[in-house]
């Protein structure tokens, strides 16, 4: 039996499959790589000709990675993420890289990040990196001054992204997370919200989306937040007090992993319905500054995990 001729996949091949991985969307897709839809089908049918493999399902909901597909992301990725890193390095060979300037949102600055970097500096211990956290709005602003690199936050209002390139990492949904003594968790099914507000309670501050999904979430119950609540996005604080009290945090499902997965918190079986929100990339549709590919291609496989 003859192999395919792989041999024969080129950049152009691999970066339509990775695009429309990230977009799951032929026409979308398409916007991104300035292309026609009828383009970027004809070059996804040249891959999996090549490959041998069907890689993409596509239908009139969008489009979906068969588990062909999926495990060559990664690989493809990673090519891809290499040849921009090595494009942009030529633009000035042997100049010391700047710091890379990534601005996240306190809520998801600890979800990705910290894992991403340690493997960016696996490869490049000598690239630097600086932080702002801040809201959405600001961080947008800050990529389009220029004063920021890449930012890590929620999708924003279309108008908002004048010059600005969204990529989708993950969605995630409201959580209620406690420690694992609580008294709530004697419960395997979700008790009365009444009940939970029995219990001192941490949440974002006002004008936040986990906020907004958080007073939703209570009006929906007919209740409001309680008086004396504590009101942070400062996550070292949620954290301690939830797994040294009874307080119950209400915060976006990934923010706490780390703690969940280790045991010191617990997440309570309360359904949040219709709190989900797209978590991605924002960067300038411009040339990126040099390492910023890098580091983007480390976020978007985490986020796969």
């Amino acid at each position: 039996m003859t192999s395919p001729p792989t041999h024969r996949i080129q950049l152009r091949h691999l970066t339509c499959f990775v695009t429309v991985a990230q977009e799951l969307n032929l026409g979308r897709a398409a916007q991104r790589l300035h292309l026609t839809q009828p383009a970027i089908t004809k070059t996804l049918n040249e891959l999996e000709k090549l490959a041998g493999l069907q890689l993409v399902v596509r239908g009139r909901q969008g489009a979906r990675l068969t588990p062909a597909g999926e495990y060559f992301l990664g690989h493809a990725s990673a090519a891809v993420d290499a040849m921009k890193s090595a494009t942009t390095a030529l633009a000035a060979p042997g100049a010391p890289s700047a710091p890379i300037r990534v601005g996240a949102l306190p809520t998801v600055a600890s979800v990705l990040l910290p894992k991403a970097i340690s493997q960016l500096h696996e490869t490049h211990p000598d690239l630097g990196i600086t932080i702002i956290t801040g809201f959405n709005d600001a961080l947008l602003d800050g990529i389009r001054n220029e004063d920021l690199d890449l930012v890590i936050g929620r999708m924003a209002d279309p108008e908002a992204l004048n010059g600005i390139e969204f990529e989708l990492l993950y969605t995630e949904s409201l959580a209620l997370v406690v420690r694992p003594e609580h008294p709530l968790t004697a419960f395997d099914t979700p008790v009365s919200m009444p009940r939970v507000l029995e219990y001192p309670v941490v949440v974002a501050t006002s004008g936040t989306i986990p906020r907004r999904h958080t007073e939703v979430l209570l009006q929906r119950h007919g209740l409001h937040l309680p008086a004396g609540c504590v009101e942070t996005l400062d996550i070292s604080v949620a954290r301690t007090l939830a797994r040294r009290s009874n307080a119950v945090w209400f915060t976006p499902e990934r923010v706490p992993q780390t703690d969940l997965d280790d045991g010191t918190l617990v997440r309570l079986p309360q359904p949040a319905p219709g709190s989900a929100e797209p978590v991605g990339l924002f960067r300038r549709t411009s040339a990126p500054a040099a390492g910023t590919e890098t580091l983007a291609g480390i976020l978007r496989r985490l986020a796969l995990l």
